[in-house]
């Protein structure tokens, strides 16, 4: 096979490079005027560098086994700006390979045809419906996050709008904003924040990006009245942990501009715990408090869905090798919990979790079948579950991989499981990463009825990504996901 010549080559490279920075207003048209989301095999094209959108086309051949380059996309996005389409997110990544394996053709023509459904959708006069108010109870790792996701996704539509957060007072208000501010601007893990951020002493708000965050100092829910802050009708994101019940979450409601309160911990006794794509739709309107379970739960359990539904799991044991959190002590010292009072950053520490048990809140037919320990070890972010399963019928790894690889980039499961498939890949990698779980491929073990999967997990960015969607299905933020998927 004869190579390229090397200027050919860098040719490509800079004409590819040209042609996402054409797309780029493009695709940011579309968001802010149509309130429509372009996506790439279900990464988000809105708000991305020309870096990052070459990558994720390259990431299609990694998964599909078709080369997908901008110069096959552009046209579909472009013919896009041009069809009137209502609200939606549009997968131009799938869209490209179907109109590839067409033998391109009529652009336009192609997408009448595949987004029938918002072609001439677009009503300028009908506004983007009603804002939703949130407020951040709490403002810790999570809280942090769930804070830059939400900016992020202000305007185009998404109707989830961040109002304030509700921290306990430091004594020197000047010196505790400017700390919040500069937590949220600079983050160790995560790096830097994407934009503009800065503080109203007198107003006590945080600006970032245009938005204005009010920032309410009280140390119990019972002291805050939110309509005093022009908020009204609000969900309360409790990111403290503190109270995991409907008595202790209850306050959140008794407070005066309250509608709902979402727990990102798991839930005790009657409070539903939701696993957003697996139980979502069992929440109801008379549901006032949810919990958004652990980010554990939420990794392991689409993947166990989707295991179950196509080879029926007998049994199995859930082994997590999480990340150590801030609730461990840095060096040895005293914790009322068993060993993790010793240094989080020199040890690995096994302990209990309650994933396995938690699965069958979401999943109810995993009731009694599953076990778990966790060994916590000394990074401060990304997590990997290993699941050791007994299935009902048997299957080799190839098969096994293939089915979960479908899973992944065509079905209803997509946010919610993404799929890797290198020799290389380690923890690092994952960090950012926004589904709930990544199968890693290379790592399964398949031998009749046997089965070891191995899941990695951002435990915070993943997991505050699945809690921006509950939010947004319980504020009533849905939009039509096309082309349709397939399984």
């Amino acid at each position: 096979m004869s190579e390229q010549p090397l200027d050919t080559v860098f040719q490509e490279w800079h004409d590819n490079q040209a042609v996402a920075e054409r797309m780029i207003p493009l695709i940011g048209s579309l968001y802010r005027h149509h309130n429509v989301v372009t996506t790439l095999y279900g990464r988000s094209l809105f708000n991305r560098s020309v870096i990052r959108i070459l990558k994720d086309h390259r990431y299609v051949r990694k998964i599909e086994g078709t080369e997908l380059s901008v110069q096959d996309t552009y046209p579909l996005v472009k013919a896009m700006t041009e069809l009137n389409l209502g609200p939606a997110h549009v997968d131009v990544g799938k869209l490209g390979v179907a109109f590839k394996k067409r033998g391109g053709g009529d652009a336009v023509a192609f997408l009448r045809e595949e987004l029938a459904e918002i072609v001439d959708g677009h009503n300028p006069q009908s506004g983007n419906g009603v804002p939703k108010d949130v407020v951040l109870y709490g403002f810790g790792r999570i809280g942090r996050i769930l804070a830059r996701v939400l900016i992020e996704k202000a305007g185009g539509g998404n109707l989830l709008r961040l109002r304030a957060i509700v921290v306990r007072g430091r004594g020197d208000i000047a010196k505790d904003l400017e700390k919040r501010a500069s937590l949220l601007r600079r983050d160790s893990v995560h790096g830097p924040f994407d934009g503009t951020i800065s503080v109203d002493v007198e107003a006590r708000t945080i600006t970032a990006n245009g938005n204005v965050i009010r920032v309410i100092y009280a140390d119990s829910p019972a002291e805050v009245d939110y309509t005093a802050y022009g908020i009204d009708n609000a969900v309360v994101v409790d990111n403290t942990g503190i109270w995991r019940d409907e008595e202790g979450l209850g306050q959140h409601l008794a407070c005066r501009g309250v509608a709902k309160a979402l727990l990102t911990a798991p839930g005790k006794g009657d409070v539903k715990n939701i696993v957003y794509g697996i139980n979502h739709a069992d929440i109801t309107d008379e549901d006032r408090i949810i919990s958004a379970a652990s980010c554990t739960t939420n990794a392991i359990v689409p993947v166990l869905k989707v295991l179950n539904d196509e080879f029926g799991v007998a049994h199995g044991h859930v082994e997590t090798v999480h990340a150590y959190t801030n609730d461990q002590n840095l060096i040895d010292n005293y914790h009322k919990g068993d060993r993790r009072g010793r240094s989080a950053p020199l040890n690995m520490v096994l302990t209990e979790t309650g994933a396995a048990k938690a699965v069958a809140k979401a999943l109810p037919e995993f009731a009694g079948k599953l076990t778990g320990n966790a060994i916590r070890v000394p990074i401060p972010n990304v997590s990997m579950a290993i699941l050791n399963l007994t299935l009902d019928h048997a299957v080799d790894a190839e098969g096994l991989n293939d089915y979960l690889r479908r899973m992944s980039i065509d079905s209803a499961y997509q946010k919610q499981i993404d799929y890797v498939d290198s020799p290389e890949v380690v923890s690092s990698d994952f960090v950012g990463n926004r589904h709930a779980g990544i199968v890693d491929a290379k790592a399964t073990i398949a031998n009749g009825k046997n089965a070891v999967v191995y899941v990695w997990y951002d435990n915070e960015f993943g997991y505050s990504c699945q809690v921006i969607r509950i939010l947004q299905h319980i504020s009533n933020v849905h939009f039509l996901k096309l082309p349709r998927a397939q399984a």
